[in-house]
């Protein structure tokens, strides 16, 4: 196999695949408000070897959420962005501390019970002055991003409660995984994770995030609130029983979330 301008183990074809992954998972997440980077996500996991897959998936997604960022700024809930980059940077030094402490599964499994958790108890996304709440969520999700990247999913129900508006919504959360993603790549700097191999991958995905966001700004227009939010809904709830499913499958969660937490 003839590799992508010297991308290790991938060829055109292969690239070709990822750069269309990234037009289409950007815009299922730009109209939807969530799932764009865990599906995005979980296709790399059939061309990326897991020692490089987050911290690449970080880079794109990172490029998604400015792209969409700047596309969309008009909307963004600005007064969370410094408490929430704040928390970022807590979670990001505390996510390189203990990279490999936990397993995937346990993970999968924290994250998935408590996405339904806050889906089907509003009052959890409600409690505490807005810019604590959000200060806080910068810390958890950007903690739990150094292990498992495709965050979004957690911040999505906290973002729903403080945007009326679906394009608020969209435009925020793009916002928020943006500062998440920085935060993340600090950490990764400085645990040693090297990516200069995968710069011209990275690059050509980045460009099929900003097409996705730019199609998927154009769909929002069209798409009236309450189909947005069931949608929301619905593939919100789809996410977490995956998480769970996948937590399931592997063997070792249980163990682990007991020598989390002591038991």
């Amino acid at each position: 196999m003839t590799e992508f301008l010297g991308v290790p183990d991938i060829g055109l074809w292969q690239a070709l695949a990822l750069f269309a992954a990234a037009v289409a998972t950007t815009f299922i997440g730009t109209v939807t408000g969530t799932a764009g980077g865990l599906l995005l996500l979980a296709f790399m996991t059939f061309f990326l070897p897991l020692v490089v897959l987050i911290p690449v998936h970080t880079v794109v997604q990172l490029g998604a959420g400015t792209s969409r960022t700047f596309l969309m700024w008009r909307y963004v809930r600005k007064e969370l962005l410094v408490p929430f980059a704040i928390g970022a940077g807590l979670g990001a030094i505390a996510g390189a501390n203990v990279f490999i402490s936990l397993t995937a599964g346990t993970l999968q499994a924290i994250l998935g019970i408590f996405i339904l958790a806050v889906m089907w108890t509003p009052r959890i996304t409600l409690g505490g002055p807005e810019r604590t709440r959000f200060a806080l969520l910068g810390a958890a999700s950007t903690f739990l991003g150094v292990f498992v990247s495709a965050t979004g999913s957690f911040l999505s129900p906290f973002v729903a409660h403080a945007s009326r508006d679906r394009h608020v919504h969209v435009a925020t959360i793009a916002t928020l995984m943006a500062i998440t993603h920085l935060a993340k790549l600090a950490a990764f700097g400085f645990v040693g994770v090297a990516l200069g191999a995968y710069v011209p991958l990275i690059a050509l995905m980045i460009c099929g995030t900003v097409l996705g966001n730019w199609i998927g700004r154009n769909t929002l227009r069209r798409v009236p609130e309450r189909m947005f939010r069931i949608v929301f809904q619905v593939l919100l709830a789809l996410l977490a029983l995956r998480l769970l499913a996948g937590a399931l499958l592997d063997g070792a969660w249980l163990q682990g979330l007991v020598a989390a937490i002591g038991i």
